[in-house]
């Protein structure tokens, strides 16, 4: 039998080629860090009994080191709060000479301490919580789209299904959809850590000079037409933290 060449379209016929490595590699993740109040810095962290890391999953690594910090401070910063004026208070009257040079050893090692209390001091932490919670904020944001529109193919081949008698595929679809639903509930479950660290920032933010931040009541998305409300709910906290996060300086790049 005789062949004939049929003409491909070049459109077509570079839909079809293999893909390239460079089509397929997976990008590299970028490292976080996060400057205390003391100078020091909390790195993201590869969790090596998982699947390979991206900046999402470093991201939520460094968020579990920065939460646990920010609780434990929160006396100390108390406690610094009432030697200040006390170290002042103490070296007023006339003590005994080693008990002055006792006092003055003291305080001056406590004097870099003082800085955390200042808004000099606070603001470069601040603002590494807030980059890090926009970057959270942001991979869910970007999870939430990627499953709306998952749930809207679902919808238009369910319809499509139904219309044609198929009850199997109907089936299918409706599963795969509850799936999907069940998926970006979970996924909601990320916004539990991120709550709570923006009301473990508040005392930090006060002294930074910084007005507080509250997530507001988020809805439930269990539709498209819920998660899009969710995405917007959670696109007007992100404005509202980067319109913060530039007045200090803007997010490292």
């Amino acid at each position: 039998m005789a062949q004939v060449d049929i003409p491909v379209p070049e459109s077509l016929r570079k839909a079809l080629s293999a893909p390239v490595c460079l089509d397929l590699s997976l990008p590299k993740p970028k490292k976080l860090t996060v400057t205390l109040p003391s100078g020091a810095a909390f790195s993201s962290l590869s969790n090596l009994g998982q699947n390979i890391p991206n900046d999402c999953s470093l991201t939520f690594s460094l968020m579990m080191q920065v939460m646990p910090m920010m609780a434990s401070m929160e006396c100390v910063l108390k406690i610094l709060k009432l030697l200040k004026p006390l170290s002042e208070a103490v070296t007023s009257p006339p003590p005994t000479p080693k008990l002055v040079a006792d006092i003055g050893k003291a305080v001056a090692d406590l004097a870099p301490c003082f800085l955390m209390l200042t808004p000099a001091g606070m603001i470069p932490f601040v603002r590494d919580v807030l980059c890090l919670i926009l970057k959270v904020l942001s991979c869910l944001v970007a999870q939430l789209k990627n499953m709306g529109k998952v749930l809207g193919g679902l919808a238009i081949t369910l319809k499509d299904a139904r219309a044609r008698g198929d009850d199997d595929l109907a089936a299918t679809v409706e599963c795969a959809q509850q799936n999907t639903i069940t998926s970006m509930g979970h996924l909601m479950q990320g916004l539990g850590p991120v709550e709570a660290i923006m009301d473990l920032a508040a005392p930090f933010m006060s002294i930074a000079g910084v007005a507080e931040i509250k997530l507001p009541a988020i809805g439930s998305a269990e539709d498209v037409e819920g998660m899009n409300k969710v995405v917007a709910q959670l696109d007007e906290v992100m404005n509202t933290i980067q319109k913060i996060v530039d007045g200090l300086g803007g997010c490292p790049s």
